[in-house]
Protein backbone atom coordinates (compact mmCIF):
# COMPACT_ATOMS: atom_id res chain seq x y z
CA UNK A 1 0.00 0.00 0.00
CA UNK A 2 2.41 2.20 1.33
CA UNK A 3 4.54 2.27 -2.31
CA UNK A 4 1.51 2.73 -4.04
CA UNK A 5 0.77 5.87 -1.85
CA UNK A 6 4.31 6.78 -2.11
CA UNK A 7 3.88 7.15 -6.44
CA UNK A 8 0.66 9.18 -5.97
CA UNK A 9 2.89 11.81 -3.90
CA UNK A 10 5.43 11.71 -6.37
CA UNK A 11 3.40 12.54 -9.54
CA UNK A 12 0.24 14.19 -7.35
CA UNK A 13 3.25 16.85 -6.56
CA UNK A 14 4.88 17.50 -9.49
CA UNK A 15 1.92 18.64 -10.98
CA UNK A 16 0.59 20.29 -8.32
CA UNK A 17 3.54 22.73 -8.63
CA UNK A 18 3.14 22.76 -11.95
CA UNK A 19 0.18 23.77 -11.68
CA UNK A 20 0.78 26.59 -9.12
CA UNK A 21 3.01 28.09 -11.46
CA UNK A 22 -0.10 28.31 -13.62
CA UNK A 23 1.76 25.29 -16.02
CA UNK A 24 -0.97 24.22 -18.70
CA UNK A 25 -1.61 20.50 -17.68
CA UNK A 26 -2.34 19.66 -21.66
CA UNK A 27 1.62 20.75 -22.20
CA UNK A 28 2.36 17.79 -20.34
CA UNK A 29 0.17 15.35 -22.03
CA UNK A 30 2.83 13.96 -25.49
CA UNK A 31 1.63 11.04 -26.37
CA UNK A 32 4.57 10.58 -28.87
CA UNK A 33 6.82 11.59 -26.14
CA UNK A 34 5.19 8.61 -24.30
CA UNK A 35 5.54 6.31 -26.91
CA UNK A 36 9.41 7.06 -27.41
CA UNK A 37 10.45 6.72 -23.96
CA UNK A 38 8.58 3.65 -22.68
CA UNK A 39 8.58 1.51 -25.85
CA UNK A 40 12.86 2.43 -26.11
CA UNK A 41 12.64 1.12 -22.32
CA UNK A 42 10.41 -2.05 -22.63
CA UNK A 43 12.57 -2.63 -26.23
CA UNK A 44 16.05 -2.64 -24.06
CA UNK A 45 14.36 -4.91 -20.80
CA UNK A 46 13.96 -7.34 -24.21
CA UNK A 47 17.21 -7.02 -25.38
CA UNK A 48 19.16 -7.22 -22.15
CA UNK A 49 16.79 -9.97 -20.61
CA UNK A 50 15.60 -13.45 -21.11
CA UNK A 51 11.99 -14.60 -20.65
CA UNK A 52 12.16 -15.51 -17.16
CA UNK A 53 13.90 -12.81 -15.90
CA UNK A 54 11.69 -10.66 -17.76
CA UNK A 55 8.56 -12.76 -16.04
CA UNK A 56 10.24 -12.14 -12.22
CA UNK A 57 10.54 -8.71 -13.09
CA UNK A 58 6.45 -8.11 -13.56
CA UNK A 59 6.29 -10.31 -10.64
CA UNK A 60 8.75 -8.57 -8.25
CA UNK A 61 7.24 -5.16 -9.37
CA UNK A 62 3.48 -5.97 -8.62
CA UNK A 63 4.82 -7.53 -5.28
CA UNK A 64 6.21 -4.43 -4.19
CA UNK A 65 2.94 -2.66 -4.63
CA UNK A 66 1.49 -5.37 -1.50
CA UNK A 67 2.76 -6.11 1.92
CA UNK A 68 5.45 -7.59 2.62
CA UNK A 69 4.84 -11.40 3.27
CA UNK A 70 7.51 -11.53 6.17
CA UNK A 71 5.31 -9.98 9.00
CA UNK A 72 5.44 -11.05 12.31
CA UNK A 73 3.09 -13.16 12.44
CA UNK A 74 4.39 -15.24 9.42
CA UNK A 75 7.65 -15.68 11.49
CA UNK A 76 5.72 -16.41 14.71
CA UNK A 77 4.17 -19.43 12.56
CA UNK A 78 7.28 -20.39 11.60
CA UNK A 79 8.78 -21.13 14.98
CA UNK A 80 5.76 -22.73 16.32
CA UNK A 81 6.19 -24.84 12.97
CA UNK A 82 10.05 -25.67 13.54
CA UNK A 83 9.33 -25.89 17.09
CA UNK A 84 6.60 -28.79 16.31
CA UNK A 85 9.30 -30.40 13.74
CA UNK A 86 11.92 -30.19 16.57
CA UNK A 87 9.70 -31.44 19.04
CA UNK A 88 8.60 -34.38 16.85
CA UNK A 89 12.42 -35.40 15.75
CA UNK A 90 12.90 -35.50 19.68
CA UNK A 91 10.12 -37.57 20.33
CA UNK A 92 10.62 -40.01 17.00
CA UNK A 93 13.85 -39.27 15.62
CA UNK A 94 14.78 -37.68 11.96
CA UNK A 95 12.78 -40.67 10.81
CA UNK A 96 9.93 -39.65 12.18
CA UNK A 97 9.35 -36.80 9.76
CA UNK A 98 10.50 -38.54 6.67
CA UNK A 99 6.57 -38.42 5.76
CA UNK A 100 6.54 -34.51 6.39
CA UNK A 101 9.55 -33.88 4.45
CA UNK A 102 8.71 -36.22 1.35
CA UNK A 103 5.08 -35.39 1.49
CA UNK A 104 4.93 -32.11 2.76
CA UNK A 105 1.19 -31.23 1.36
CA UNK A 106 0.19 -34.05 2.74
CA UNK A 107 2.10 -32.95 6.23
CA UNK A 108 -0.28 -32.50 9.59
CA UNK A 109 2.13 -29.98 10.58
CA UNK A 110 2.62 -27.95 7.17
CA UNK A 111 -0.99 -27.88 6.83
CA UNK A 112 -1.37 -25.91 9.73
CA UNK A 113 0.66 -23.38 7.79
CA UNK A 114 -0.80 -22.14 4.29
CA UNK A 115 1.50 -19.45 3.55
CA UNK A 116 4.57 -21.31 4.26
CA UNK A 117 2.97 -23.59 1.83
CA UNK A 118 2.54 -21.20 -0.71
CA UNK A 119 6.02 -20.50 -1.09
CA UNK A 120 7.46 -23.54 -3.05
CA UNK A 121 11.45 -22.44 -2.74
CA UNK A 122 11.05 -21.74 1.06
CA UNK A 123 9.31 -24.88 1.19
CA UNK A 124 12.17 -27.10 -1.15
CA UNK A 125 14.43 -25.30 1.22
CA UNK A 126 13.42 -26.29 4.50
CA UNK A 127 12.19 -30.14 3.01
CA UNK A 128 15.48 -30.60 1.28
CA UNK A 129 17.52 -29.98 4.05
CA UNK A 130 15.62 -32.07 6.40
CA UNK A 131 15.62 -35.08 3.84
CA UNK A 132 19.64 -34.43 3.32
CA UNK A 133 19.83 -34.68 7.50
CA UNK A 134 17.63 -37.67 7.55
CA UNK A 135 20.27 -39.67 5.03
CA UNK A 136 22.46 -39.19 7.76
CA UNK A 137 26.28 -38.95 7.88
CA UNK A 138 26.58 -35.12 7.20
CA UNK A 139 28.11 -33.14 9.96
CA UNK A 140 26.59 -29.75 11.20
CA UNK A 141 29.49 -27.99 9.27
CA UNK A 142 28.35 -29.23 5.75
CA UNK A 143 24.78 -29.17 6.85
CA UNK A 144 25.38 -25.13 7.40
CA UNK A 145 28.06 -24.88 4.05
CA UNK A 146 24.61 -26.22 1.87
CA UNK A 147 22.02 -24.08 3.01
CA UNK A 148 24.68 -21.58 2.79
CA UNK A 149 25.28 -22.47 -0.74
CA UNK A 150 21.87 -22.66 -1.74
CA UNK A 151 20.79 -19.35 -0.09
CA UNK A 152 23.52 -17.54 -2.31
CA UNK A 153 22.07 -18.88 -4.92
CA UNK A 154 18.66 -17.72 -4.51
CA UNK A 155 20.12 -14.10 -3.36
CA UNK A 156 21.73 -14.23 -7.10
CA UNK A 157 18.83 -15.28 -8.80
CA UNK A 158 16.24 -13.00 -6.88
CA UNK A 159 18.33 -9.66 -7.73
CA UNK A 160 18.42 -10.47 -11.22
CA UNK A 161 15.61 -9.02 -12.18
CA UNK A 162 15.93 -5.99 -9.98
CA UNK A 163 19.63 -5.63 -11.76
CA UNK A 164 17.53 -5.57 -14.98
CA UNK A 165 14.76 -3.06 -13.97
CA UNK A 166 17.90 -0.54 -12.19
CA UNK A 167 19.40 -1.04 -15.60
CA UNK A 168 16.03 0.47 -17.33
CA UNK A 169 16.28 3.23 -14.54
CA UNK A 170 19.73 4.14 -15.35
CA UNK A 171 18.58 4.41 -19.37
CA UNK A 172 15.14 6.52 -18.81
CA UNK A 173 17.12 9.63 -18.97
CA UNK A 174 19.01 9.06 -21.73
CA UNK A 175 15.97 8.08 -23.51
CA UNK A 176 14.04 11.58 -22.45
CA UNK A 177 17.09 13.22 -23.96
CA UNK A 178 16.53 10.62 -27.44
CA UNK A 179 12.95 11.55 -27.61
CA UNK A 180 13.80 15.55 -26.80
CA UNK A 181 16.74 15.66 -29.47
CA UNK A 182 13.81 14.23 -31.60
CA UNK A 183 11.71 16.53 -30.73
CA UNK A 184 14.20 19.45 -31.66
CA UNK A 185 14.33 17.65 -35.39
CA UNK A 186 11.12 18.35 -35.72
CA UNK A 187 11.19 21.61 -34.28
CA UNK A 188 13.94 22.48 -36.68
CA UNK A 189 12.20 21.23 -39.66
CA UNK A 190 9.48 23.92 -38.46
CA UNK A 191 11.39 26.96 -38.75
CA UNK A 192 9.51 29.73 -40.64
CA UNK A 193 6.21 28.87 -39.53
CA UNK A 194 3.73 30.40 -36.62
CA UNK A 195 5.97 31.12 -33.44
CA UNK A 196 2.68 29.98 -31.62
CA UNK A 197 3.24 26.30 -33.51
CA UNK A 198 7.33 26.34 -32.66
CA UNK A 199 6.75 27.16 -28.90
CA UNK A 200 4.45 24.02 -29.16
CA UNK A 201 7.20 21.86 -30.53
CA UNK A 202 9.82 22.92 -28.69
CA UNK A 203 7.36 22.21 -25.45
CA UNK A 204 7.00 19.16 -26.21
CA UNK A 205 10.71 18.32 -27.12
CA UNK A 206 11.57 18.88 -23.44
CA UNK A 207 8.73 17.50 -22.27
CA UNK A 208 10.69 14.20 -23.50
CA UNK A 209 13.74 14.93 -20.94
CA UNK A 210 11.13 15.61 -18.24
CA UNK A 211 9.30 12.34 -18.48
CA UNK A 212 13.00 10.19 -18.90
CA UNK A 213 14.41 11.61 -15.86
CA UNK A 214 10.29 11.65 -13.52
CA UNK A 215 9.95 7.90 -14.55
CA UNK A 216 13.48 7.02 -13.76
CA UNK A 217 13.79 8.85 -10.22
CA UNK A 218 10.47 9.11 -9.44
CA UNK A 219 8.93 5.14 -10.40
CA UNK A 220 11.21 2.81 -12.02
CA UNK A 221 14.05 3.57 -9.83
CA UNK A 222 11.88 3.69 -5.89
CA UNK A 223 10.67 0.61 -7.60
CA UNK A 224 14.10 -1.22 -8.06
CA UNK A 225 15.22 -0.10 -4.67
CA UNK A 226 11.90 -1.77 -3.02
CA UNK A 227 12.66 -5.19 -5.19
CA UNK A 228 15.90 -5.43 -3.28
CA UNK A 229 14.43 -5.15 0.19
CA UNK A 230 11.93 -7.37 -0.49
CA UNK A 231 14.51 -9.79 -1.79
CA UNK A 232 16.65 -8.94 1.45
CA UNK A 233 13.58 -9.94 3.17
CA UNK A 234 13.52 -13.42 1.72
CA UNK A 235 16.95 -13.64 2.14
CA UNK A 236 16.65 -13.36 6.03
CA UNK A 237 13.91 -15.28 6.25
CA UNK A 238 16.21 -18.39 5.07
CA UNK A 239 19.06 -17.08 7.43
CA UNK A 240 16.27 -17.66 10.09
CA UNK A 241 15.30 -21.61 9.00
CA UNK A 242 19.07 -22.23 8.71
CA UNK A 243 19.72 -20.97 11.96
CA UNK A 244 17.35 -22.89 13.55
CA UNK A 245 18.02 -26.27 11.44
CA UNK A 246 21.62 -25.84 12.51
CA UNK A 247 21.57 -24.65 16.23
CA UNK A 248 18.82 -28.48 16.61
CA UNK A 249 21.36 -30.62 14.17
CA UNK A 250 23.68 -29.61 16.94
CA UNK A 251 21.92 -31.28 19.81
CA UNK A 252 19.98 -28.14 21.39
CA UNK A 253 16.90 -28.51 22.83
CA UNK A 254 13.85 -27.63 20.64
CA UNK A 255 13.15 -24.65 22.71
CA UNK A 256 16.51 -22.97 22.77
CA UNK A 257 17.12 -23.68 18.87
CA UNK A 258 13.59 -21.86 18.38
CA UNK A 259 15.30 -18.72 20.77
CA UNK A 260 18.28 -18.83 18.40
CA UNK A 261 16.20 -18.77 15.32
CA UNK A 262 14.17 -15.70 17.18
CA UNK A 263 17.28 -13.97 17.70
CA UNK A 264 18.05 -13.90 13.87
CA UNK A 265 14.56 -12.05 13.13
CA UNK A 266 15.13 -8.60 11.68
CA UNK A 267 14.14 -6.54 14.80
CA UNK A 268 11.26 -4.72 12.91
CA UNK A 269 9.80 -7.74 12.89
CA UNK A 270 10.92 -10.00 15.57
CA UNK A 271 8.67 -10.76 18.31
CA UNK A 272 9.23 -10.88 21.82
CA UNK A 273 10.16 -14.06 23.93
CA UNK A 274 7.04 -14.09 25.83
CA UNK A 275 5.06 -14.30 22.39
CA UNK A 276 7.48 -16.98 20.98
CA UNK A 277 6.63 -18.77 24.40
CA UNK A 278 2.72 -18.50 24.13
CA UNK A 279 3.50 -19.51 20.57
CA UNK A 280 5.41 -22.93 21.36
CA UNK A 281 6.10 -23.91 24.72
CA UNK A 282 2.68 -23.50 26.21
CA UNK A 283 0.91 -25.66 23.26
CA UNK A 284 3.02 -27.93 23.27
CA UNK A 285 3.56 -29.28 27.29
CA UNK A 286 1.56 -31.89 26.54
CA UNK A 287 3.86 -33.25 24.41
CA UNK A 288 5.08 -37.18 25.17
CA UNK A 289 8.65 -36.52 26.50
CA UNK A 290 11.79 -36.86 24.42
CA UNK A 291 12.87 -40.33 23.55
CA UNK A 292 15.94 -39.34 20.95
CA UNK A 293 17.96 -36.32 20.10
CA UNK A 294 19.01 -35.63 16.47
CA UNK A 295 22.11 -37.49 14.92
Amino acid sequence: MLPIIGIIVVFGAVIAGFLMEKGNILVLLQPSEMVTIIGAACGTMLVANPVHIIKAIMAGVLETLGASKFGKTRYLDTLRMMYELCNKVRKKGLMGIEDDVEKPLESEIFKKYPDFLKDSHILAFLCDTLRTAITGGVEPFDMDQMMELDMEVTHHNVMEPVHALTTVADALPGLGIVAAVLGVVITMGALGGPPEEIGKKVAAALVGTFLGILLCYGLVGPLASSMTKRADEHNSYLYVLRVIILAFLKGLAPILAIEMGRRAIPEHVRPTFDEMEKGCKRPAAVAEPAVEAPA
